[in-house]
């Protein structure tokens, strides 16, 4: 088995199988994390590069150790601080730090398509950790690794969406992901949080956190994204919580084994409660670990010399 791109661009580009050839290659990962000595030789005389225009902390963080537990370079450019802020174009960043011999450049970005854009100008390989509103690969991975590690499958599972659909780029993978696993997914929102005819992709909207809920093996909430919006699409946080926010009687009605999970930063009190961000049911802080085995089993593959690595992938 082997991956058909040098890039990791977005979930739809990937077949099942990749996805599960990730996964399995990120539980060996996970062996390494949890043991005593994090070193290994697999990444030796690799150069990893973060490319970061918006802020991050558990993305950035999990690539630079997932780099360096490997034995790669690890280096981060910051827009803010960098040759960006002078004006200096995507491409041209991208061939400089290529020119520097960098393996892998991660990219963060807040316009959607820049990370297709600079995997068609480098030679490197690119992996988008997250561009505008459209993708989050690698959350949407992590987060299929979550599941699939506590629920032992995916396929037939109901997985519930809740919050900020419209402006969320996790959701839109996830959504991919977990279609191509078999999943059934639900979504709940604001109306004016959900994007036009989402039901087209396959998944099933409600108005209501109950109906979204009911029954559910997982529950994923998702952060209300201030930042991307220009004007008031809710009255008020506190509307939000009170017929958005999940708290453990809402999730009550769910399996009684249901699995909660969040992209994070959590807004505590608004997309979830306290009770049920450090409740029982809560693998929120697993996905940081399980974040980090998948970005280290993704620069594995990705640099391996038996990818496709023609222009076009």
């Amino acid at each position: 088995m082997k991956l058909n791109s040098k890039n990791l661009l977005g979930i739809r580009d990937l077949t099942k199988d990749e996805i599960n050839f990730i996964l399995n290659t990120a539980e060996t990962m996970k062996y390494v994390i949890n043991s005593n000595n994090k070193k290994t030789p697999h990444l030796a005389g690799k150069s990893i590069v973060t490319l970061f225009y918006e802020n991050s902390t558990r993305t950035r963080l999990s690539f630079e150790l997932a780099a360096k537990y490997m034995g790669a370079s690890a280096a981060h450019v910051s827009a803010s601080s960098s040759s960006v802020a002078k004006g200096e174009t995507l491409i041209d960043t991208g061939k400089t730090i290529e020119a520097m011999g960098t393996d892998v450049i991660v990219i963060r970005h807040p316009i959607s398509g820049a990370p297709h854009l600079l995997a068609q100008n480098v030679k490197a390989s690119v992996i988008n950790a997250g561009d505008g509103m459209n993708e989050h690969p690698t959350q949407a991975l992590l987060d299929m690794f979550t599941i699939r590690e506590k629920k032992g499958n995916i396929e037939g599972l109901k997985v519930a969406i809740v919050g900020d659909i419209y402006h969320s780029r996790v959701a839109r993978s996830d959504i991919w992901a977990l279609q191509k696993l078999g999943a059934d997914i639900t979504v709940a929102g604001p109306q004016t949080l959900m994007p036009a005819e989402i039901e087209k992709t396959g998944v099933k909207v409600f108005s209501s956190v109950h109906e979204a809920i009911l029954d559910a093996d997982v529950v994923i909430g998702l952060r209300i994204q201030l930042e991307r919006q220009k004007k008031g699409l809710f009255p008020t946080t506190r509307e939000y919580a009170k017929f958005f926010g999940i708290d453990d009687n809402r999730l009550k009605i769910a399996k009684n084994d249901v699995l909660v999970l969040h992209p994070g930063p959590v807004n505590r009190g608004i997309e979830l409660s306290s009770s049920v961000i450090d409740g029982e049911h809560s693998s929120i802080n697993e996905q940081v670990t399980n974040g980090l085995a998948v970005r280290m089993a993704l620069l594995y593959l990705l640099t391996r010399k038996d990818i496709n690595t023609s222009p076009e992938s």
